[in-house]
């Protein structure tokens, strides 16, 4: 038989221990057993609790109560991202950010912005009449307005040991 083809077939099999993902982006499991990691959780679950508990009140009649709401949603959305960029170490795939400048900028920035969204969220609880619901949730924000403010601060502490040790190595 002349002109004929042959044809190879190649077959492979695979074990249970093969790597299944073919994604390009890594997942650091174990950020969460960090002291950043830590703070960036915490900071998540107050942030969400302070704007949910004003969100559910009547703030829109206090006006100071809509730049808390603007504070705690930002950097809540903010840290969020943050997060999904540090459990897929998307920072290792953008080398040319300075990542630890950017961290320590944003830490103290929501610790500033958070200061004093806390004092705001405290001085504007005298326009609710006490043991009410507004009156009850706007306390509970304010405690954990001042609860994430210290969350972001050992977050700037954190980065900013981080940014000065990558400072003297270089």
């Amino acid at each position: 038989m002349e002109g004929a083809a042959t044809r190879t077939v190649i077959t492979s099999t695979s074990s249970s221990t093969d790597n299944f993902s073919t994604s390009t982006l890594a997942c650091d499991r174990h950020f969460f057993r960090t002291a950043s990691g830590l703070l960036v959780f915490a900071e998540i679950v107050f942030g969400l609790l302070v704007w949910m508990l004003i969100a559910g009140t009547e703030y829109f009649r206090v006006p100071a109560f809509g730049w808390v709401m603007f504070v705690a949603i930002l950097y809540w959305v903010l840290t969020v991202i943050f997060l999904i960029i540090y459990l897929t170490m998307a920072y290792n795939r953008i080398p040319q950010v300075p990542w630890t400048t950017v961290g320590l900028f944003f830490n103290s920035s929501a610790t500033v912005m958070y200061v004093v969204a806390a004092a705001v969220d405290a001085a504007s609880i005298s326009h609710a009449v006490k043991g009410r619901h507004n009156y009850n949730c706007w306390v509970a924000s304010t405690f954990f307005a001042f609860l994430v403010t210290l969350c972001y601060a050992g977050s700037t502490y954190l980065s900013f040991k981080f940014w000065r040790s990558r400072d003297e190595e270089q």
